[in-house]
């Protein structure tokens, strides 16, 4: 964590977010008045990330239930049929992101395959007539057309949809906002941006995109569509908070999957293994029937396809990679190979790690010098994608076809094991066999089994170096891209060719030891182990492998955890959104929640009836999204003569914002009535996040009014005792998906306040408690040599 707490701190220190100069404000940490300089130690962060190309303040998410008064009245007051609603709206949203996800994913796959397929077929005729250089340019030409496509659909309307964006669906399921992310333009931009990119031939994926597209319809689906363009269906209400929409993108996430690999099983698994933080039972079952209805979806355009209705997208086209007709047997001895490709798996995926984290960097340098930067980036790297494709081929030589073999030998189609490429009839050519392909079938190529004199020892260690060298470069370009694919190609490279060398050695097919392979390494850089096992099983249909599987996964992720972190949280450091991990630093337990209080800017907190100048001061001066509501001189209910302090609740500056816009004021200090707080508000309004206070105009008279906030605040907000450690706190905040967290004194007293401070999610980071503390990084280097 060390290590990746000054990565953080070097990326934040980067050109871009230094021209932010003052507005480098923590937007929950930020005081009322500038204070005097007490101590040596203060408790800041920065909240300015790269999400895409732009940065933005970084705010966190609502997840808990604001207890108001408002909220009780409803929740009283709904009838069965309301409750009925609620819960066949959910089924329904959940049906609905499953088919649309389904569909799109269909439309993607038969875009690519056809405008791959005609562009494969063209330059296979150029060299056929033997005409290279004409073949070269129109192959170049073609993918420098599609990648320029892509990368301006990105640059120019959405540069969110650049990349996977599976980190910032994973940091939004963690609490945080990430601005842009689940928008119309960007679901368009990924849509047609992944067909593009993925035609062109590029070393990317459509898998990651497809999680993105998936948690796009599910948040539009949500909020009633577009921004701009919202429907105000009566029914939609339910969805119109941060909590239910979370459920639906995780739906949407894990149907991306689905429809990615066509693994129902293992989309679920990897939404509740890799994406979501909060989880329960109910949502199992509404992910598990959106993934039902992707599958659905997808055999039943795959049987249309089977027909020749889809152009040149036939055999394959929906990632399906099946060795389910391939005798597993294994030996004790096997145990050797397979341990291996696991350990193999993890050095290099943390080696991987590692260097696409070093490229990323490069790459932040050059985006930062403007649009064309970028465009030049995506263009330069399709050049040389596309160079080397058509040129690695003529390495390799030319072999004979074996004539015991039913497939056809060789091939000029557009798929097929046996390329003729440069070849004389008889022959082919196993290296244009991988590269001159789409990704999929170049797959599909290297799994295939029952074929060991097949592909050649130099021709796969030729195809695992140039995907080596395209895997670090071309991901981070300004185009819709997805790790698993690239990630695949080199894991099944190796895995193949320790199968070659392995040869009579092992009873193991080669194409298994391909599948072990891109396991190992998706393991060793993802670190994902049960969604993994189940999305390969899924995608060979072949049980039998579920136990040398579950080997290689375990040592790949074990190798890989003692070197670096997951792919994923490297972006989430690099990007500075404030991922909260699920284990806190042992050295968190040798601080407390009361002393992280003292490190940080004095509390602002409201009275129950607060003067209208008082919250408009309070909202302009600070970026504080919660303030506590503290009530005084409040006689106690225990029949004593004595007035004591009471804490109130919380209340959020949302709601204290559209105070201020609804004009609810009072002439004089009093409590209001419940008739005329539903008068003025409804729950559905509170749920909105939208409003600032600088859009709000109040008059000179008004700022002598007042406002009772008693009915808006939240009066069971989650509360730690000032004693309590860091880490115990940090683990409730994550667990129950918190934004605010009180702290309260230990001991009660007369002119104690009933409140120390308010924990947000930048002050748990152990970056910026290091910072405030500095000597708990020395012990945190003894407890890891111990």
């Amino acid at each position: 964590m060390e290590e990746n707490s000054s990565q953080l701190a070097e990326a934040i220190a980067s050109p871009q977010t230094m021209e932010a100069g003052e507005e480098e404000r923590d937007p929950e940490t930020t005081s009322l008045q500038q204070p005097l300089l007490k101590r040596n130690r203060t408790l800041s962060s920065n909240p300015l990330a790269l999400v895409g190309a732009k940065v933005s303040h970084i705010e966190s998410l609502d997840y808990e239930i604001n207890e108001n008064d408002l909220f009780k009245h409803d929740w009283r007051s709904r009838s069965k049929v309301q409750v009925l609603q609620y819960i066949f709206l959910k089924w329904t949203l959940a049906f609905l992101v499953g088919l649309l996800t389904g569909l799109i994913a269909t439309l993607i796959n038969l875009a690519v395959e056809n405008i791959a397929g005609y562009k494969l077929l063209a330059v296979v005729q150029f060299i056929e007539n033997e005409r290279y250089l004409t073949g070269l340019a129109y192959f170049t030409g073609a993918n420098l057309i599609l990648t320029a496509f892509a990368a301006v659909l990105c640059v120019c309307f959405a540069p969110t949809a650049a990349g996977p964006g599976i980190p910032e669906i994973k940091a939004y399921l963690n609490g945080i906002d990430t601005p842009n992310m689940f928008g119309a333009t960007t679901l368009i931009v990924k849509i047609f941006g992944s067909i593009g990119a993925v035609a062109a031939g590029l070393d990317l994926g459509k898998e990651g995109p497809l999680v993105h597209i998936g948690s796009c319809i599910a948040s539009l689906l949500g909020q009633g569509g577009p921004d701009n363009y919202r429907l105000k269906w009566r029914w939609l209400r339910y969805f119109n908070n941060d909590r239910d929409r979370r459920d639906i993108i995780t739906c949407g996430a894990s149907s991306g999957v689905c429809a990615a690999f066509r693994a129902p099983v293992g989309g679920v698994l990897f939404a509740l293994e890799e994406v979501a933080t909060w989880w329960r039972s109910a949502l199992l079952w509404r992910t598990f029937f959106s993934t039902a209805v992707v599958v659905v979806v997808l055999r039943a355009f795959i049987e249309i396809c089977n027909s020749g209705k889809c152009g040149l997208f036939g055999r394959g086209g929906l990632i399906m990679f099946d060795v389910s007709d391939v005798t597993v047997s294994y030996h004790a001895i096997d145990i050797i190979p397979v341990i291996i490709i696991g350990i193999l798996g993890g050095v290099l995926g943390s080696l991987y790690n590692y260097l696409l984290h070093k490229v990323l960097r490069l790459y932040n340098l050059i985006n930062q010098k403007g649009r064309m930067h970028k465009l030049l980036l995506s263009l330069t790297l399709s050049l040389f994608t596309s160079v080397c494709l058509f040129c690695l081929p003529f390495l390799a030589k030319c072999q004979p076809c074996d004539l015991s073999t039913t497939e056809a030998c060789p091939t000029n189609g557009r798929s097929g094991n046996f390329k003729q490429f440069n070849c004389p009839k008889g022959y082919y050519n196993d290296l244009a066999t991988l590269l001159l392909t789409t990704n999929d079938d170049a797959v599909r190529n290297i799994f295939s089994s029952n074929t060991p004199k097949e592909l050649q020892p130099a021709s796969l260690l030729i195809f695992f170096a140039l995907y080596c060298v395209l895997g670090l470069f071309t991901f981070g370009i300004a185009v819709p891209s997805g790790l698993f694919l690239p990630i695949i190609l080199m894991g099944s490279a190796y895995g193949r060719l320790l199968g070659v060398v392995m040869g009579s050695y092992t009873n193991i097919d080669q194409g298994l030891y391909a599948v072990l392979g891109a396991a190992s390494l998706m393991a060793g850089s993802m670190r994902m182990t049960v969604s993994l096992c189940v999305i390969f099983l899924e995608l060979t249909n072949n049980l039998l492998l579920l136990p040398i599987t579950m080997i290689v996964l375990l040592i790949a992720k074990t190798v890989g955890d003692s070197f670096n972190p997951s792919i994923y949280e490297i972006i989430l450091h690099l990007k500075g959104l404030p991922f909260l991990d699920a284990n806190p630093e042992p050295w968190m337990r040798n601080l407390t929640v009361g002393e992280l209080a003292d490190a940080k800017s004095p509390v602002v907190t409201l009275c129950g009836v607060e003067k209208v100048s008082r919250i408009v001061d309070v909202l302009k001066n600070t970026t504080y999204n919660g303030f506590p509501v503290v009530d005084e001189d409040v006689v106690s209910p225990v029949g004593q003569a004595t007035v004591a302090t009471e804490l109130h609740g919380l209340i959020l500056r949302a709601h204290l914002v559209q105070v201020l816009k609804k004009k609810w004021f009072l002439q004089e200090r009093r409590r209001t009535e419940e008739w005329e707080v539903r008068e003025k508000f409804t729950w559905v309004e509170l749920a909105e996040r939208e409003g600032k206070i600088e859009e709000v105009a109040v008059t000179r008279d008004e700022m002598e009014m007042y406002v009772d906030l008693h009915p808006l605040t939240n009066t069971t907000p989650y509360t730690v005792v000032e004693s309590m450690s860091v880490a115990k706190a940090m683990v409730l905040f994550r667990q129950v998906g918190l934004r605010h967290l009180l702290i309260v004194p230990k001991y009660q007293a007369a002119g104690v306040s009933p409140v120390v401070g308010i924990l947000t999610r930048q002050n748990l980071r152990a970056y910026n408690i290091l910072t405030a503390f500095p000597h708990l990084a020395g012990s945190n280097c003894r407890e890891k040599r111990n």
